[in-house]
């Protein structure tokens, strides 16, 4: 079975997907969540306290879905660990067979629903891919002493794509590359246009195309239920792109849900057709079961 990592350096357009873990003692509650998704998403985030709020730790949650052939990508904020204990994380990862890493600075406790939890924030998302990836090519730690064993691990950050205005360059994502990041998935981006002018821009500055650093860039996309959702994305979400015209098709439609479906299976093919996309992350907040019909649609519409 090829692993995430193998499918992107072979050239393969994946879909990634998202859960959250429940707030739950019961593994069956994950595993019921994660099922949906088994054999059609080519790896599964498992998110990191989403929201600044307390869920089943993804370590644990990204091992379970392991155990259940689901390859986990496993969210890795800064938020709530010093770097010591994101250090043994890592390692600890490595132990699980874990392998692919999403490098995040987390969501400010003050905008969850324990406002007065203290942030820790001892290493920032570029620190802390520095450190995965120095822990996984020198098996040594920060202090000097080795580290037994190897981690396979594939490095990955978050992005938002803009559309660039001129002299614009992508200083955080070069930042996040030169640090280690081997992917990135992105804040959601509905407008393939922007997408293409973006990506464009990442080439004229090396980080995707052919004689680049190859980052392999993986865009988050929803299925929208409605044009109120739409909307509030747009508002409440920083860095959300979502065309007025897809609105306007939400408003329109008899079934918004259903639409919202068909929208993100024509934005799916409309992004494969750009040489420097590797991919889609589906992420659909209250909207978990849209996410396997939009990946069979696809996978039809890709043949592939």
């Amino acid at each position: 079975m090829e692993t995430l990592q193998q499918k992107l350096s072979h050239g393969r357009f994946v879909i990634t997907a998202e859960i959250t873990p429940p707030v739950s003692f019961d593994r069956a509650d994950l595993v019921a969540k994660a099922a949906p998704l088994k054999g059609l998403a080519d790896a599964v985030n498992v998110t990191d306290g989403a929201g600044a709020r307390s869920h089943m730790g993804a370590l644990a949650a990204a091992a379970i879905l392991i155990q259940e052939g689901i390859e986990p990508i496993l969210q890795l904020t800064c938020r709530d660990r010093n770097r010591i204990a994101l250090q043994g994380d890592l390692m600890a990862a490595a132990a699980l067979g874990i392998r692919n890493l999403l490098i995040l600075r987390g969501d400010d406790p003050s905008a969850g629903d324990q406002p007065d939890a203290k942030p820790v924030f001892d290493l920032d998302a570029r620190g802390l891919l520095e450190t995965a990836r120095k822990l996984r090519d020198t098996n040594e730690l920060p202090s000097g002493r080795k580290v037994a064993g190897t981690a396979a691990f594939f490095l990955g950050a978050a992005d938002a794509p803009i559309d660039p205005p001129p002299g614009w360059e992508p200083k955080g994502l070069t930042g996040k590359v030169e640090a280690g990041a081997q992917f990135a998935q992105t804040q959601f981006c509905m407008d393939p246009d922007v997408v293409a002018r973006y990506t464009a821009r990442l080439a004229e500055h090396g980080l995707v195309g052919e004689g680049s650093a190859d980052l392999k860039l993986i865009i988050g996309i929803a299925p929208l239920r409605s044009a109120k959702s739409a909307r509030w994305m747009r508002e409440k979400l920083f860095g959300t792109i979502i065309p007025d015209a897809t609105v306007a098709r939400l408003e329109a439609a008899a079934d918004p849900a259903a639409e919202g479906r068909a929208i993100a299976v024509d934005l799916i093919a409309a992004l494969a057709a750009n040489p420097q996309v590797a991919g889609v992350h589906i992420m659909a907040p209250n909207n978990d079961e849209a996410v396997p019909d939009v990946i069979r649609a696809a996978r039809a519409r890709l043949k592939r």
